[in-house]
């Protein structure tokens, strides 16, 4: 398994040791999170969301749901509920410990969704997803929104269209203290930083982190987690690219396949769960990741 760190500041070193591949042989990972005793993510094509559990006699795959709605992006609402983005299904859903299924949200205005694809929770219980049209036949057939947008899914039910000018919105995360929401652009190759004010709203948007890769890299920026320290961690070409709070950057892990996201895990959050490709892999932190679910409130 090859892999190699890009160091630009000492920094990067305290932060990523090791790599290791816990799981292999999907068609396409993402959207990994964390649950205490197991980890979900992402098949897309399969339509499958895998869970994966570390036993003492070896690790174990089983099917958490099939079909899932080629279900891209997870996370954990405050009731530790999975909340998922369904390519194929259009919506946001909710799925619950039982094992039911409901629709958080599949229209704006009337209008269908394109296909949600990455999706976070605030402290309130508000829900931000973003919504390109990657879901889309040809990204484009049966598309009945003219933005690929940001929304905000308050916890009383009402959708906010936030931001409309994205041209494929991906990754979000929240800064540690969610004054910050970060956002990034796959078509742009960039990260953009809005102020979050306490309604929910954004304001002051503007270009935090160019993610330009160099010849021959594959990968464009998409998940997006930030540590306690406030450091960001966005997959993109080559692989993952760590950023400083102030957006300086620290470095990338050179991946040996395409990263598509990335998630916080184990008992102290120092384990970075990461989806590339076919395969899933960890690494141990020295600064730990922000939880999600009721942890994080």
């Amino acid at each position: 398994m090859e892999y190699r760190f890009e160091d630009a500041y000492p920094l990067f070193r305290r932060l990523v040791p090791m790599l290791d591949r816990i799981a292999t042989g999907f068609t396409f990972t993402e959207g990994p999170i964390w649950r205490g005793d197991d980890l979900l993510f992402s098949d897309i094509p399969n339509s499958r969301t895998v869970r994966y559990r570390a036993l003492r006699e070896g690790p174990e795959i089983t099917t958490f749901r099939a079909p899932s709605g080629n279900a891209n992006g997870l996370t954990l609402d405050l009731h530790d509920d999975v909340l998922a983005c369904e390519h194929s299904g259009r919506r946001v859903s909710r799925i619950r410990r039982d094992g039911s299924v409901e629709v958080v949200v599949d229209r704006y205005q009337g209008k269908r969704l394109n296909s949600p694809n990455d999706v976070v929770v605030r402290t309130d219980g508000a829900i931000f997803f973003t919504d390109p049209p990657y879901g889309l036949p040809r990204q484009t057939e049966g598309k009945e929104l003219a933005s690929n947008g940001v929304y905000r899914v308050d916890p009383g039910g009402g959708v906010t269209l936030l931001v409309d000018d994205f041209d494929r919105p991906n990754g979000l995360a929240f800064s540690p203290d969610e004054r910050v929401l970060y956002i990034d652009d796959s078509a742009r190759a960039h990260i953009r930083a809005f102020d979050v004010a306490p309604d929910g709203s954004l304001s002051n948007g503007r270009i935090w982190a160019e993610m330009k890769g160099g010849p021959g890299e594959r990968g464009v920026p998409d998940g997006m987690k930030v540590d306690v320290e406030g450091n960001v961690y966005c997959t993109g070409a080559g692989g993952v690219w760590i950023f400083a709070a102030n957006g300086r950057y620290l470095g990338r892990i050179h991946m040996p396949e395409v990263t598509a996201n990335l998630a916080w895990g184990g008992e102290d959050d120092r384990t970075l769960y990461l989806t590339a490709t076919m395969s899933v892999y960890r690494i141990r932190l020295a600064v730990p990741g922000i939880p999600v679910g009721s942890r994080r409130r």
